[in-house]
C-alpha cells in the first residue's frame, strides 16, 4: 500500500512541477533575451511574495518528487530496504528542502 501511495505522490508532484518548470523556463528566456543582468533579476525578485511562494512551492514539489525517485533507484539498484531506505528517503527530502529553502530565501529576501 505504501508503494502505491508513493507512486501516486510522485505522479502528483510531477503534475504540480510541470507548470513551475514552464513558467521558470519562460521567465529565464525572457530575462536573457531582454538582456537583464543577475543584479536586475534579483532586484525584481527580492521582496516579492509572489516569487517567494512560486519558488517555495517549486522546491517542495521537487524535494518530494526527487526523494521518491531516489528511493526507487536505491531499492532496485542498491537493494536497500526497511529503515535504511526510509532514512535515505527522508534525509534526501529534508536536505533538498533545506537547500532549496535557503536558495529561495536568498533570491526573495
Amino acid at each position: 500500500m505504501l508503494d502505491l501511495r508513493l507512486y501516486m505522490l510522485q505522479r502528483i508532484t510531477a503534475l504540480v512541477m510541470a507548470p513551475f518548470v514552464m513558467v521558470h523556463i519562460g521567465v529565464m528566456i525572457y530575462a536573457i533575451q531582454g538582456g537583464l543582468s543577475s543584479a536586475e533579476i534579483l532586484g525584481r525578485t527580492q521582496g516579492s511574495v509572489f516569487w517567494f511562494l512560486f519558488y517555495g512551492g517549486f522546491v517542495i514539489a521537487v524535494s518530494i518528487h526527487a526523494a521518491i525517485g531516489v528511493r526507487v533507484v536505491a531499492h532496485e539498484w542498491l537493494g536497500l530496504k526497511g529503515t535504511a531506505l526510509t532514512g535515505l528517503t527522508w534525509g534526501l527530502c529534508a536536505l533538498s528542502l533545506a537547500l532549496g529553502a535557503w536558495a529561495v530565501l536568498a533570491v526573495t529576501l
